[in-house]
């Protein structure tokens, strides 16, 4: 019984060693197949174009056709007009008129502070003394000289205009300059001509510059022309520009009581040397909020006024 099994033990033996020998082709096999298909074709390879560093992407391409749905549109035809209706109403084109028209009320918006003193004057086209041309014999003293030179007032009226100026009247300011007072003016014309018996009317609208303001005013006494002057103030910002503008009528005032004689003293600089030599002085004086010192003019029967004191030495 031992002889018949050794040949079935020796065949079980020998198995393992025969699947290995026969297993070996067929991973070889695989191995290779892989290995082929993993290999890429040179004809298999696609051809991409490679990308840039810094693209430029092409600006798109507008056309001149409109995307929007198109429409078929029918013109209309003479036939379509119904001319029943009435035809519509024409506005009349006013004729140019040829009368002179005074100054335009409309403030300059400046390019040139002289240009727009020049463009606010008036144009004068009355000057001969005739009326302004209204129909109701009113005089346009914006730009009339309407008895301007016709007779001379009586010598009643004249001594009171040349009197000589008081010199208790006369003021002067810090920077050394003597003036007399615009109530003073006003208390003469009083005097020579009575309430009301003279006025001032303004020649062209006020001009604002960026640092002064100008206007032009004429003295008109008993219905006549008297004189002319052209006022100016200065202004620090545009909340005071109605206070320079009553500034601006005051110079104007003073400027056209010269012609008169009232006060003419204080445009004699021989008179002002006098005055200030007699009735003033230059005194040292300090700010009482800055403590700032500087010298001012003053009268010598007053002190110096508020902002400032007399300095100590």
């Amino acid at each position: 019984m031992r002889p018949n099994t050794f040949p079935a033990l020796r065949q079980l033996r020998r198995a393992p060693s025969t699947l290995c020998k026969s297993a070996q082709p067929l991973s070889s096999r695989r191995s290779s197949t892989s290995t082929a298909a993993s290999k890429p074709n040179n004809g298999s390879y696609r051809k991409v174009a490679p990308k840039s560093v810094n693209p430029i992407t092409k600006p798109a391409v507008y056309s001149n056709r409109s995307t929007r749905p198109t429409t078929n549109f029918v013109g209309m035809s003479v036939e379509d007009v119904d001319t029943t209706l009435d035809p519509l109403p024409t506005i009349p084109t006013p004729a140019p008129s040829s009368s002179s028209s005074g100054p335009s009320p409309t403030t300059p918006a400046g390019d040139s502070f002289v240009q727009a003193v020049q463009t606010t004057s008036p144009s004068y086209s009355n000057g001969n003394g005739s009326a302004s041309g209204g129909g109701d014999g009113s005089i346009d003293w914006s730009s009339s000289f309407h008895g301007l030179s016709t007779t001379a007032f009586e010598p009643s009226v004249a001594a009171i205009l040349m009197a000589p100026v008081a010199t208790d009247d006369v003021e002067i300011k810090p920077d050394g300059i003597a003036y007399l007072p615009e109530i003073k003016y006003r208390r003469i014309l009083n005097t020579a001509f009575g309430p009301g018996g003279w006025g001032l009317a303004p020649r062209g609208e006020l001009v604002v510059g960026e640092k002064v303001v100008t206007r032009e005013y004429a003295l008109v006494v008993h219905g006549r022309f008297v004189a002319q002057a052209r006022g100016e103030c200065q202004y620090f910002s545009e909340d005071t520009i109605p206070t320079a503008a009553e500034g601006c009528k005051s110079n104007a005032l003073s400027r056209c009581c010269k012609d008169l004689g009232i006060a003419s003293e204080l445009w004699d600089p021989r008179y002002l040397r006098n005055f200030k030599k007699q009735h003033c002085r230059e005194v040292w004086v300090e700010h009482v909020v800055n403590k700032k010192k500087r010298q001012i003019w003053t009268r010598k029967d007053t002190e110096p006024q508020y902002p400032y004191v007399l300095a100590r030495r």
